[in-house]
C-alpha cells in the first residue's frame, strides 16, 4: 500500500530559499511551497525534519498521559495544592506539540515558516511560566519561602514570559509593519542574518530559564546548613539541570553537524539531540516536582504563600491571552499578503532547474 503513495521530493541546500537553510545541513530539504498533504506525507519519509518532528510528537503523548493520570485518576483538579503541577504538565504537553506542528508545516511557504515558529516560541515561553508556577509552589528552599523574592517571583516570571515571546518573535523579522510587511523587509531578516537572530532568541530563552531557576540553583548548589531543603529529590533536580544545560549547549553550538557538514543531515544533528535532551530534562523535572510536592506538602501548606486561583490559573490565562495577541501582531503583516504573486515567483523559479531556488530578498 505504501508503495502506491508518491512521497514528496527532497532538495539540497542550494535549491531552497535561504530562509529555510539550517546551519551545516546540506540535504534533505522539503519543497518550500509544500501542500499540507505533502507536509504530512513527509512524516513518513526521511528528510532533515523527520526526526525533529517525531522527537517531539511522541513525547507529547507521554506528557498527555501524565496529565490525564494526575487529573482524572488522582483527581488533582479538586485540590488547589495540585494546580501548579497540572499547569506544568499542561505546558509540558503544549511545547512539544507546538514544536512538532511547526516543524511539520513550516515548509508550506516562507510566511508559514515564520508564523509556525512564532507559535513554537510562544509555547516554549508558556512552559517557562508553568515551571515558575510549580517552583513557586513546591521547590523554593525553606529559608526563602514567603520572603520578598518569593512574593515577587511569579509577577516577574510572568513579565519575563511575555518579553521572551515578544523578543523571540522579533528576532525573525523585526517590528511588524515598521520593519516588515508582506512585500518588504527593511532590516536584515533571519535569512540574511541568522546568527544574530539565533543569538537574540538564545538570550531571550536563557534569561527566562535562568531567572525561573534561581530558587532551584540556590537550593541545590549554594544553600548550606539550616533551611536548605536538602532531600532525596535534589538528585532528580541535578539530572534536570544537567540535561537542561546540555540542551542549551546543543542549541548554541550546532554540534556534531558543524564538525562534518552533510554527515548528520538526516540522523544525529544537533536539533534532534536538542529535542531529546529537552524532553528527558522535562521528564526529570516533573518527577522531581511531584516528589517535592508529596514530601513537603504538610510544611508548605503551613508556611508557604497560599495557592489561589488568581496566582495559578488566572496567571496562566493572562499569559496565554497576551502571548496569543503578540503572535497575532507579528503574524498579521504576513497573513495580509496576497498569495498569487508569491506563487507565481516560486513557480517560475522551479521551472528553471539549472538555477538555484533562491527567492528575491524582498520575498518573505
Amino acid at each position: 500500500m505504501l508503495s502506491l503513495i508518491r512521497l514528496p521530493r527532497v532538495f539540497t541546500v542550494n535549491q531552497v530559499p535561504r530562509v529555510f537553510h539550517e546551519d551545516s545541513i546540506i540535504s534533505g530539504y522539503r519543497h518550500p511551497r509544500s501542500s499540507a498533504t505533502d507536509c504530512i506525507l513527509s512524516l513518513f519519509q526521511l528528510t532533515n525534519e523527520t526526526l525533529n518532528i517525531w522527537t517531539h510528537f511522541l513525547p507529547t503523548w507521554y506528557f498527555l498521559w501524565k496529565l490525564a493520570t494526575v487529573m482524572l485518576v488522582q483527581r488533582a483538579w479538586q485540590d488547589a495544592f495540585s494546580w501548579p503541577l497540572l499547569i506544568l504538565l499542561l505546558s509540558s504537553c503544549m511545547y512539544p506539540l507546538a514544536s512538532a506542528c511547526a516543524h511539520t508545516f513550516s515548509s508550506m511557504s516562507p510566511r508559514a515558516r515564520h508564523i509556525c515558529f512564532f507559535f513554537d516560541y510562544g509555547a516554549v515561553s508558556f512552559y517557562a511560566l508553568g515551571s515558575a508556577i510549580s517552583y513557586s509552589a513546591y521547590v523554593f528552599p525553606d529559608k526563602w519561602v514567603n520572603g520578598l523574592f518569593h512574593q515577587w517571583y511569579l509577577p516577574i516570571a510572568l513579565l519575563n514570559t511575555v518579553v521572551c515571546t515578544a523578543m523571540s518573535c522579533y528576532s525573525r523579522l523585526g517590528i511588524p509593519y515598521l520593519q516588515y510587511d508582506w512585500d518588504s523587509v527593511k532590516r536584515l531578516p533571519e535569512y540574511q542574518s541568522p546568527k544574530f537572530s539565533k543569538r537574540l532568541r538564545g538570550v531571550a530563552f536563557a534569561h527566562s530559564y535562568l531567572f525561573d531557576n534561581i530558587p532551584l540553583f540556590y537550593r541545590v548548589f549554594l544553600c548550606a546548613r539550616e533551611g536548605c531543603t536538602d532531600n532525596d529529590t535534589n538528585v532528580l533536580h541535578y539530572y534536570h539541570i544537567g540535561l537542561a544545560f546540555l540542551t542549551g549547549f546543543l542549541f548554541a553550538t550546532h554540534l556534531p553537524e558543524r564538525l562534518a557538514p552533510g554527515s548528520f543531515d538526516y540522523i544525529g544533528h544537533s536539533h534532534q539531540l536538542f529535542h531529546v535532551c529537552g524532553v528527558v530534562a522535562t521528564h526529570f523535572q516533573i518527577k522531581a516536582i511531584e516528589q517535592d510536592m508529596v514530601a513537603r506538602r504538610h510544611w508548605l501548606l503551613q508556611h508557604s504563600i497560599p495557592i489561589t486561583f488568581g496566582s495559578s490559573v488566572c496567571a496562566v490565562l493572562l499569559c496565554l491571552v497576551v502571548s496569543i495577541l503578540i503572535i497575532i501582531l507579528y503574524s498579521l503583516p504576513l497573513l495580509s499578503a496576497p498569495q498569487a504573486p508569491e506563487k507565481k515567483r516560486l513557480k517560475s523559479t522551479f521551472a528553471k532547474p539549472k538555477k538555484s531556488l533562491k527567492l528575491h530578498p524582498r520575498t518573505l
